[in-house]
């Protein structure tokens, strides 16, 4: 399992980043604090704060489409 920590400033990252997570044939999980979220639900990501950094936890496989996604919105 990987874990990323990302941070989506407007709808368009938002739609951007489930569109990905769609298209991985593996869960991703979006999490802020004790809330975790099934990544390719639109509405449920759009519930949490996005205000803050998120975490996402993801099986490992090679999915070179998702990776450019986490790099995009990826935070230090």
């Amino acid at each position: 399992m990987s874990v990323r920590k990302i941070k989506l400033n407007e709808f368009e990252d938002v739609k951007d980043f489930v569109r990905a997570a769609e298209k991985c044939s593996y869960d991703v999980d979006i999490s802020y604090n004790r809330i975790v979220i099934d990544a390719k639900s639109l509405m449920g990501v759009l519930s949490l704060d996005l205000t803050r950094e998120l975490t996402v936890k993801y099986d490992d496989e090679d999915n070179i489409h998702f990776s450019n996604i986490l790099d995009k919105y990826g935070v230090s």
